[in-house]
Formats: C-alpha cells, sequence, structure tokens
C-alpha cells in the first residue's frame, strides 16, 4: 500500500501520507494528514492516527487506539486494545543511542499516554494505567496506576483518577 503521493479517503480528501505496501492496515482506520507508516507495521481496526505521527517499522497497534497528531512511534513498539495517546509523545527504543541493540516500548491494552509524554526504550506501562501529560518514563508503570512527573512516579489509582474524571465532566 505504497502510495508515495497519500492515500485518498472520504475524510481526508488530499492527504499526503507515506503508508509501506508491507503495512497491515485493519478497517475503518483514519489515518490524517502528513503521518508516515512503516514496513510491517500492523494496525487493527477502528484506529485513528494524528496528523504529522511517525508509526515506524515492525510497530503493531491494537483495535479501537487513537494516537494524536505528532506522537514519535519508534521500531519494535507494541500498543494494546483501547490505547490513548495524546499529541506530541515521544517513545524511544534505545536507551544508550546509537546502539545497535534496540528494545520497544509496550503499552498495555486500556492505557492512556498523555500529551508530550517521554517514555524510555524497554518501558512497559501496564493494562489501563495513565502516564500524565508531559512525564518522563524511565521505568515500568504498573497496572491501574497514574504516574506523573520527571522522573514519572506513582501518584494516584486508575479508579482514582476515574473519579476525577467523573467530577470534571459534571
Amino acid at each position: 500500500m505504497h502510495n508515495g503521493g497519500g492515500k485518498k479517503n472520504a475524510d481526508s480528501p488530499t492527504v499526503a501520507n507515506w503508508v509501506s505496501e508491507s503495512a497491515k492496515i485493519g478497517k475503518n482506520v483514519k489515518i490524517w494528514h502528513f503521518a508516515y507508516i512503516g514496513d510491517e507495521t500492523k494496525i487493527g481496526d477502528n484506529v485513528m492516527i494524528g496528523s504529522l505521527t511517525h508509526v515506524d517499522y515492525k510497530v503493531s497497534i491494537g483495535e479501537n487506539t487513537r494516537i494524536e497528531g505528532s506522537v514519535y512511534v519508534p521500531p519494535l513498539t507494541v500498543i494494546g486494545k483501547n490505547v490513548f495517546i495524546g499529541p506530541g509523545a515521544t517513545f524511544t527504543n534505545d536507551p544508550y543511542p546509537m546502539s545497535p541493540k534496540m528494545s520497544g516500548v509496550v503499552v498495555s491494552d486500556g492505557a492512556i499516554v498523555g500529551g508530550g509524554a517521554l517514555i524510555r526504550a524497554g518501558v512497559v506501562i501496564g493494562n489501563n494505567a495513565v502516564v500524565a501529560m508531559g512525564s518522563v518514563v524511565t521505568k515500568d508503570v504498573p497496572a491501574d496506576m497514574v504516574v506523573m512527573g520527571n522522573p514519572a512516579r506513582v501518584r494516584y489509582s486508575r479508579s482514582d483518577y476515574n473519579k476525577k474524571q467523573q467530577a470534571w465532566n459534571s
């Protein structure tokens, strides 16, 4: 599916994307303007990838995931189902640049990564965990916990996060 000048679709009729011919794209996937999708990447159904986002080679993205604009997803990253990644988040895959050995990030099902977060190579973000905006994640994030800061540290539970979100929305 290499389309050099961009794939045209009903939502964005004149995009200038590059999608590798070897990428496997699910149903109802929306890829916005100026995005890059690398070789051997697998994208599940109902995924949205924002403008200016770079999804490199051998990346896996689960269904119902939303990746906002200007996100960098390096090779070997695994993103689960029902994940949200905020704008400008950056994942890395080399803890000691320029090493010939790379290690992907794993973002487990239901996780949220806030805008501008920076995630170190090899980190696992647990199921339903939340990484607050602007956080620098250097260690694994436990499931159902919220981390924030630089370096990111556990601040409270996902249950508390959900209560705060509900209060904000009411």
